[in-house]
């Protein structure tokens, strides 16, 4: 099963990232898009880097991150609270 990472942002909307690993063929797009959220696991395929916790300000890094990877497997969830 993929890892997931809470981010809430400054208007209250609250994102939920998760990497579905079956579908992740390790291109690495997301890693590139935003370092400071994902890493490359021991296996070569994109992991949530540290506790998943995202801060508010890497909103645009995640939204690149979904949009540039090839095998759709970045799921992002928009829940306003």
């Amino acid at each position: 099963m993929g890892e997931r990472a809470n981010l809430t942002t400054d208007y209250g909307v609250s994102m939920k990232i998760r990497i579905e690993s079956a579908r992740c063929k390790g291109h690495q797009n997301c890693i590139r898009a935003a370092p400071e959220l994902f890493i490359v696991g021991e296996d070569g395929y994109a992991r949530v880097r540290g506790s998943g916790d995202v801060p508010p300000a890497l909103k645009e890094e995640v939204l690149l991150a979904w949009a540039n990877c090839p095998e759709f497997a970045i799921e992002v969830e928009d829940d306003e609270q």
